[in-house]
């Protein structure tokens, strides 16, 4: 393991035993955002691959035009000697019902999100190793950056070592589809899940949509056109979180007008609710948002059609829209 000044362990180009891998195949079940990125890299890494979809999928023939070989999900994973469920959450447990028979001892259930093992929504039986490798980018970046020679930061996780090579697997693994390149971060099935899920809640989708939306309504209940609202409110956010991504908070208040420095610093933390966020990580770690979604998806979806149709509904969509057409310009450049 390369030295680093992180708190966890990271692995590197380095640290990665391809013989763990070499001679196996890979059954990428799902061909989406991550599972295109994974089995392409994959293959041009010289892994054996095959991509596991449902008959009639509209990926099959793209999957086969990427010159992949194509089985269905119960074929693929009889073949895989490691099976990586890149499908839906919501999706996995009925899969895994159809393929669970196909895994036999020593092989290894792969995943790039933690939920269903976290939450007991699948059991693997014992003598297979389970693990995730989740790189912390969207598919289309894991494959271009792979192309460059270069790589995105990835998560490494083992849930289950039955073979004793679950983790040296899993680091060759990582480096053949580019996570190595740029570090491969050591942590749990429970860490990656319940961080994962709150964050998703709380900051980056929940969080930041609400934000948006209350201070949208604050001002055009005061007055102000909707325009100048959703210019403030929504269109200026990526130039913020462009900063900090770039350099973190400090990038961001070093490059923006002492008044609105000032003005954050000292308002900023007004608009939080740190004990709302201390139940909606208590309700993740106690399972509760699990079974609540777990519900709601068996019960075809009922409230979440109605919030989503409300979201859709919102002044704030209809401005935007009208609003993003004066950039169609740059977006041709």
């Amino acid at each position: 393991m390369t030295e680093n000044n992180f708190n966890t362990d990271v692995y590197y180009d380095e640290d990665a035993d391809e013989s763990n891998i070499e001679d196996k195949t890979v059954a990428v079940l799902g061909y989406g955002s991550q599972g295109h990125a994974h089995a392409l890299n994959l293959a041009d890494s010289g892994v054996d691959v095959v991509v596991g979809l449902r008959r009639g999928s509209d990926s099959w023939d793209a999957a086969e035009a990427e010159g992949l070989r194509v089985e269905t999900p119960e074929q693929a994973a009889a073949e895989g000697n490691i099976v990586n469920m890149l499908i839906p959450d919501t999706v996995q447990p009925h899969v895994w019902e159809n393929i669970e028979a196909e895994l036999d001892a020593g092989d290894t259930l792969q995943f790039a999100h933690g939920f269903n093992i976290h939450y007991g929504q699948i059991e693997p039986p014992e003598d297979v190793d389970v693990t995730m490798i989740a790189p912390k980018s969207p598919g289309h970046l894991v494959r271009r950056t792979y192309q460059r020679d270069e790589g995105t930061p990835g998560l490494l996780a083992v849930y289950q070592n039955a073979t004793g090579e679950a983790k040296a697997e899993a680091i060759a693994y990582g480096k053949a589809i580019g996570c190595t390149r740029a570090g491969l971060i050591e942590t749990t099935f429970r860490e990656e899940t319940e961080t994962d899920i709150f964050g998703e809640q709380a900051v980056l989708c929940g969080g930041v949509t609400s934000l948006v939306k209350a201070g949208f309504e604050t001002l055009v209940d005061a007055g102000y056109s909707p325009e100048m609202a959703y210019f403030e409110c929504l269109n200026e956010m990526k130039l913020i979180v462009d900063l900090m991504y770039e350099g973190g908070n400090m990038e961001m208040w070093n490059s923006v007008s002492d008044t609105a420095e000032y003005g954050g610093l000292t308002r900023g933390d007004d608009v939080i609710n740190r004990e709302a966020m201390d139940e909606i990580l208590e309700g993740v770690q106690n399972g509760e948002f699990a079974r609540e979604w777990i519900n709601e998806n068996q019960a075809n979806r009922p409230a979440y059609k109605q919030y989503r149709q409300a979201e859709q509904d919102h002044q704030i969509e209809e401005v935007g829209e009208r609003l993003r057409e004066l950039f169609e310009w740059g977006e041709q450049e």
